[in-house]
């Protein structure tokens, strides 16, 4: 029997956004799925050797917020300096509290699994990126080498 192929594109790079492509890498790989992440834009922040990763409430509405915070931070949460670092803190603990690995865990967990970790050339170049900056182990290519592995996986994401 042929193994199974998943491949991920991660395209965000906050910390809420940062946990799905890995969580979802690890245990496709653990269930003996071939994986492949493609980080293109802002999702290359997760291939970085310091993650200093953060919540953006700005742009997830369905966040849920504290103490009825949810019906005033769509007109207050520009206005309110610190707020991201408040959210960030907030998720980090939350996180913590119920025993959900961090995401420096669970990249090398990937890792350990072999999932394929690729940076999007293109992004990397656009941005001029200091690929030093990255962990060991990405690959570099662009958007037709993601096509080749994308082209025969049984599933495809865009996160």
């Amino acid at each position: 029997m042929e193994e199974k192929k998943f491949a991920i594109i991660a395209t965000k790079g906050t910390l809420d956004w940062a946990y799905p492509p890995f969580i979802l890498a690890s245990t496709a790989s653990a269930l003996g799925y071939e994986v492949e992440i493609f980080f293109t834009f802002y999702g290359l922040q997760l291939l970085k050797k310091n993650m200093d990763l953060k919540v953006s409430p700005l742009g997830n509405p369905g966040m849920p917020m504290p103490m009825g915070m949810d019906k005033w931070f769509p007109i207050l949460g520009l206005a309110l300096p610190g707020m991201e670092a408040m959210m960030t803190s907030m998720m980090k603990k939350k996180m913590a509290s119920k025993g959900v690995a961090s995401l420096e865990e669970l990249r090398e967990l990937c890792q350990e699994a072999e999932v394929k970790l690729i940076a999007c050339q293109m992004t990397v170049d656009l941005f001029e990126m200091d690929t030093a900056e990255f962990i060991d182990g990405v690959e570099y290519a662009g958007a037709a080498r993601f096509f080749e592995f994308a082209g025969e996986s049984d599933i495809c994401m865009y996160i």
